[in-house]
């Protein structure tokens, strides 16, 4: 085989990767979600170093761009922190651990990576992953000085119920919340995790201020009026239980 031929032979496959993944996800992409509590406020210095200095600079490289670390708008005494993964595919997710575990890595992350078993940087990692709904497929990365994020999981009492609640936002409650001034970041059904089955999404805010006035417009639209007793798509029938946090970046993060 010619070298010209081997290039040409490598690029078609690599497209035909492209495309089949495409197709595999249907132009959706996945978010994971992962939310470590720390052993202790002390430790978020440490954390943040090394996601700033060695794990987003490789997950970036990996293709996982615009990584998100977020911090609770107001910390509740145990010190959490929450990062947003934008995957285009399932092989990035299944990559990411092992770009994690390079040398280069491990090297620039040691004073995270080489602990002791006696200081502990956390308690816990725990992870979900979304897939990206019909009506919001990606992750729309919000205007810069965005300083507050809700992070909102709605749980249902059974699958068909969650299907009807991203059904409810395709036919409807997406467009509501775009002319509220609800920016979303993404929306993703939780396809691996806990609290199955949710629908896991973000909004993005300037502040407090403007979070308020669009959700206060939002309560009083019209059209939101109509959707939300329309039998089929009323909370009481479709949505068990709403976690609502209230976030706000950390300096690291790139969203």
């Amino acid at each position: 085989m010619t070298r010209s031929t081997f290039l040409k032979t490598t690029m078609a496959a690599a497209g035909l990767t492209a495309t089949a993944s495409a197709a595999e996800t249907g132009g959706r992409e996945y978010v994971e979600i992962r939310k470590i509590t720390l052993k202790s406020p002390e430790k978020q210095a440490l954390l943040e170093t090394y996601l700033r200095d060695a794990a987003i600079p490789a997950l970036n490289k990996l293709g996982v761009s615009e990584v998100g670390v977020f911090l609770p708008e107001k910390p509740d005494g145990n010190a959490v922190v929450y990062l947003l993964l934008r995957h285009a595919s399932l092989e990035t997710v299944a990559k990411s651990a092992d770009v994690l575990s390079e040398a280069a890595v491990q090297q620039a992350g040691a004073a995270y990576l080489d602990v002791t078993a006696e200081e502990p940087v956390y308690e816990r990692i725990e992870s979900w992953l979304t897939r990206g709904i019909g009506g919001m497929p990606g992750v729309k990365v919000p205007p810069k000085g965005s300083g507050l994020y809700q992070l909102r999981i709605y749980e249902s009492h059974s699958e068909k119920a969650a299907k009807k609640k991203i059904e409810m936002f395709d036919i409807g409650e997406l467009a509501i919340f775009a002319r509220c001034g609800l920016n979303a970041v993404f929306f993703g059904e939780t396809i691996i995790g806990p609290l199955m089955p949710n629908l896991t999404y973000m909004l993005a805010f300037a502040d407090g201020a403007a979070k308020d006035a669009a959700w206060n417009t939002f309560r009083t639209d019209p059209e939101w009026a109509r959707l939300k007793t329309t039998p089929g798509f009323t909370d009481k029938e479709i949505v068990a239980r709403i976690t609502n946090l209230l976030l706000v970046p950390a300096a690291c993060s790139q969203i």
